[in-house]
């Protein structure tokens, strides 16, 4: 058991005395956190917190552990700052697991030009797993897929990238200039899991049905094994693979709106956030928010009002 991290949550849990609070505030679901909890618990051998229906409150052991926790968790901080001062600055960074090596390697190419003194340290992990590794100060700033609901966290402009649709060469609707989402149907969708990507995946799903388009399964993943063999059709950016096609949809319907966040506004966060705004234009075809005129789409049958 990571007791460190086990201590985090107890602290948030004592200050919040709610589980539901905590969770929102940690950027997690509650059943793990009471999970987690109650691990902690079995690990020191005593009850923390005395649960209710109505309330949650601190025992005298957890009374007296809060202090010594806040201390603990403290001192391992000031132990990693320490080790971070040793070795050089290092700044961590969230980036979603399907983000294109390119863009990655110009975001720290474009930060290393103006901040040689601070090394990168990119960690691939879905949107939700961000938040709560920047809650838990584990990474510094992310780059996340809105909507994000986390109350503490700030964020950088909001960039908005249009996503075609990625097919199989073979595939009959891969020589159609443009693909209405009604033409994917009986189709499988392959996405990014729902764990991991739980706003921008309920917001592209509704836009799909409302369009006409009810995907025959949802897959859940990063690669694009599923595609290429022609068991399934994915959204994303115009790229070029062997054996990959990809086509516009007709009225630009789905796009994904990125942006950088944090909790700790400090010079190299705020910097990394404009490097990853002119990066993203440059590298990612991205664009402002807004900026994406709507086109109007003709109906088809089975379309939604």
């Amino acid at each position: 058991m990571d007791l460190v991290r086990h201590l985090r949550y107890f602290i948030v849990v004592a200050e919040e005395l709610h589980f539901g609070n905590a969770a929102i505030r940690l950027g997690m679901a509650q059943p793990p956190l009471s999970q987690r909890i109650k691990r902690l618990e079995e690990e020191l051998g005593t009850r923390l917190f005395d649960r209710s229906a109505r309330q949650v409150r601190l025992t005298e052991p957890g009374r007296l552990l809060l202090g010594e926790a806040r201390e603990i968790v403290a001192r391992v901080d000031r132990l990693h700052e320490l080790a971070r001062h040793g070795e050089g600055t290092v700044l961590k960074v969230g980036v979603p697991p399907d983000l294109a090596a390119a863009v990655i390697a110009a975001l720290v190419a474009g930060f290393r030009e103006t901040h040689p003194e601070i090394r990168l340290a990119p960690a691939e992990i879905w949107t939700a797993d961000q938040v709560t590794a920047l809650a838990e100060g584990a990474i510094d700033v992310g780059l996340v897929r809105h909507p994000v609901s986390a109350p503490g966290l700030q964020f950088g402009e909001a960039l908005v990238q249009v996503q075609g649709v990625l097919l199989a060469a073979g595939d009959p609707l891969a020589g159609v200039g443009e693909v209405h989402l009604s033409d994917l149907a009986g189709r499988e969708l392959l996405m990014p899991p729902k764990e991991g990507e739980p706003g921008m995946r309920a917001e592209m799903l509704s836009e799909c049905r409302r369009h006409g388009y009810v995907p025959a399964q949802v897959h859940q993943g990063a690669g694009l094994g599923l595609v290429l063999a022609g068991a399934a059709v994915a959204f994303g950016p115009k790229m070029e693979l062997p054996g990959l096609a990809w086509r516009p949809l007709l009225g630009s319907p789905i796009a994904c709106r990125v942006s950088t966040a944090w909790r700790v506004a400090t010079a190299a966060v705020t910097d990394f956030s404009a490097v990853a705004v002119r990066t993203l234009k440059e590298s990612a075809g991205m664009t402002d928010e807004g900026a994406v005129p709507a086109r109007r789409i003709s109906r088809r049958p089975g379309m939604l009002a």
